[in-house]
């Protein structure tokens, strides 16, 4: 090859421009491809973050629901406790007028026994 082809060849490729940005292209392509990586990282770490902030998100949520529904354990336990409550009282006032009955017949304007 003469230097005539070896111009026709290079002002094919694109001249002298084209051989600038051949050698802008070789010199930099180890700071495009860190670039490249560090924007990568920078995508993922923020995707992380909006993961972490919707995770957060639900278990607040999840923990309101929780806290909703103990209120309403409680309250049902509060109500069955009176209850138990109020049935005890009753059967305690049942025995109570057990023990004081009057067995003796015939008796109609009678207290019930003074012993107790």
């Amino acid at each position: 090859m003469n230097v005539n082809d070896w111009v026709i060849l290079i002002t094919a490729l694109g001249g002298i421009e084209g051989i600038k940005q051949l050698l802008k292209w070789w010199m930099s392509r180890k700071t495009d491809a860190r670039k490249e990586d560090a924007s990568a990282d920078a995508m993922e770490n923020e995707n992380e973050r909006k993961q972490i902030a919707w995770l957060e998100e639900r278990i607040a949520q999840r923990d309101t629901k929780i806290d909703g529904l103990y209120a309403e354990l409680r309250q049902s336990q509060s109500a069955h406790l009176d209850e138990v409550h109020k049935r005890h009282e009753t059967e305690l006032k049942l025995k109570e007028a057990e023990m004081k009955r009057c067995d003796v017949r015939g008796c109609g304007g009678r207290k019930p026994p003074s012993d107790y």
